[in-house]
């Protein structure tokens, strides 16, 4: 919405411009018009769309120009003949006796505020492709059960989300029969049908009530252009150093609504392509990146890992996204980004040796070669079989009964110029080839160079462990390595396995991640892996049983 506009009178000498003005502000006709009237401003609350507006007799910086002649003036007619023929609203007034002056400003106010030009076509007497894709776009955000009709519940949710106020019944049913009238198929199951919606907005801009359809579009993020505006699709959101970005409970709440109302991620995805998106939201990589069914398509809990995923890496584009489903609006807060929760400052966590977050960082180092690439698709359930394109896994893990979600991040082995991102994490994996007598030699001297006076939790992955166990050429044996470091031993590990991989190295890592203040005595005792490791197995067999009920109301 404009802050103010601005109204520039032209015409010929002495047709009444000035008159207009002076008769406006005064209420009466003047007895002594001058040559040329001062610029005037009329305060927003006087104002029928609540905006400050100028009028001025000549301005080069005016949004709207207001062509005055005298109807008894035949020369000045004919001067604003020509560009009068493509005028859309012609209004008689006369200062001297006061009529229409009001609505002469109010028209001129309007067609600035509320332009005809972005919605419709007159020559061809229909909306434009820009309004029909917005307004299709507004349909479906609206259509909260995805049926293709709005029902009575949902033309009351858009009402009040646009107007703030509801439809009495008869009201809603006045509205239907108009669309029924007009056409046959507007109207279904006694709902709006998109055609129906597209026919009313069409029959209010037609009718000169196309403030009515610029209200919608406004609610909805719709700047003049019909494209969404950068400060709804990017609401401000400061995040401090040392914080990261989780999607809260209500957030989560939201993406499962629409999840449910789709058929699958790839449907989802192409509704946010319909919204204004112009590359495709994930990449083909994203399969490879969180959990899959036997046929290969992204699970429901492979799809809010992707969102959280999103969060963690990219707010913006998460914020970007939400706005195209209308997170907004459909939640009834300011914007979207109320869904996102900025974690406190790690430093505090590690003085408070507590931990309010649920995403945590691992970085995966390793030689070419070593099993990384293995080690990230094991924890989504995958053996050798699998060919993976991606740095990236992501799912969850249970510690202690509580559900979190790891992030496991493939680093690539550049030991000169592994870069702060590279490094900066909750628990780092140093991944080493058991069968190749060079790999481990590279995760020594990266823990050396990077790790060893760090606070970051290190384990040590000794990957193809089904292979026979060459010695390695360095200096220390793994082992030892570890112990003098007070490492954790290295942690066997093989993908090459007919069945899922075991996932109890995860809960180590999420662990380890969740309590870096736990020192490695505790990571030595049995008791404090088995009560993570019940906690995990108690919780994962409690969320099967509740996701299959999900299911079955699904």
């Amino acid at each position: 919405m404009r802050k103010d506009v601005r109204i520039l009178l032209v015409g010929e000498p002495r047709v009444g411009k000035t008159s207009l003005i002076m008769s406006l502000v005064s209420e009466e006709f003047p007895d002594e018009v001058p040559l040329r009237a001062e610029e005037i401003t009329i305060p927003a609350d006087v104002t029928p769309e609540r905006v400050p507006t100028h009028i001025v007799d000549y301005s080069g910086t005016a949004n709207v120009i207001c062509i005055v002649y005298s109807v008894n003036n035949k020369k000045s007619i004919e001067k604003v003949s020509l560009v009068s023929l493509y005028l859309p609203i012609k209004i008689h007034c006369s200062a001297k006796n006061l009529k229409n002056i009001s609505e002469l400003f109010y028209y001129a106010q309007k067609a600035v505020l509320h332009p005809t030009g972005p919605l419709y076509s007159p020559e061809e007497k229909e909306m434009k492709p820009s309004c029909i894709k917005a307004l299709t776009r507004i349909f479906k955000i609206s259509d909260l059960d995805n049926d293709g009709i709005l029902n009575d519940n949902e033309l009351n949710f858009f009402q009040r989300t646009c107007f703030n106020i509801p439809l009495a019944p008869q009201a809603l049913e006045d509205v239907k029969n108009v669309v029924r009238k007009n056409m046959s198929d507007g109207v279904k199951d006694n709902g709006l049908t998109l055609k129906g919606f597209l026919f009313l907005h069409t029959l209010f801009i037609q009718r000169g009530r196309h403030e009515t359809t610029w209200t919608v579009l406004r609610r909805f993020g719709y700047d003049d252009d019909l494209e969404l505006t950068q400060e709804y699709l990017f609401p401000l959101l400061k995040i401090p150093p040392d914080c990261t970005t989780e999607l809260n409970h209500n957030a989560y709440l939201f993406l499962q609504s629409v999840f449910d109302k789709h058929d699958n991620v790839i449907e989802i995805s192409a509704s946010l392509l319909q919204s204004s998106v112009s590359y495709m939201p994930w990449g083909p990589d994203v399969n490879n990146t969180v959990c899959t069914n036997e046929q290969g398509s992204i699970t429901y809990q492979g799809y809010l890992s992707q969102w959280t995923l999103t969060t963690y890496l990219d707010v913006q584009r998460c914020l970007e996204y939400l706005g195209y489903l209308g997170y907004s609006i459909i939640q009834e807060q300011e914007s979207q980004a109320a869904a996102i929760t900025i974690t406190r400052n790690k430093r505090i966590d590690l003085q408070k040796k507590q931990t309010q977050r649920s995403v945590f960082r691992c970085n995966v180092l390793g030689l070419r070669g070593s099993g990384k690439s293995g080690f990230l698709q094991a924890f989504l359930g995958r053996n050798l079989a699998v060919s993976p394109n991606s740095y990236y896994a992501i799912s969850t893990t249970y510690v202690y009964g509580q559900e979190k979600y790891l992030l496991l991040h493939e680093v690539l082995p550049d030991f000169e110029f592994l870069s702060e991102a590279d490094l900066a994490c909750d628990v780092v994996c140093l991944v080493y080839d058991i069968s190749n007598p060079g790999s481990f030699e590279y995760c020594a001297k990266v823990y050396k160079k990077h790790f060893l006076d760090s606070k970051t939790p290190c384990v040590i992955i000794a990957a193809k462990s089904d292979l026979h166990e060459a010695r390695q050429y360095y200096s220390l044996s793994p082992l030892d390595f570890c112990r003098k470091h007070k490492l954790h031993p290295p942690q066997l590990f093989t993908c090459n396995t007919d069945e899922a991989p075991s996932k109890d190295i995860y809960t180590k890592l999420t662990t380890m991640a969740m309590y870096p203040h736990v020192t490695q005595a505790d990571l030595k005792n049995s008791t404090f892996w088995l009560r993570a490791s019940i906690g995990a197995t108690v919780f994962a067999v409690l969320g099967f049983a509740m996701y299959k009920a999900l299911l079955k109301q699904r």
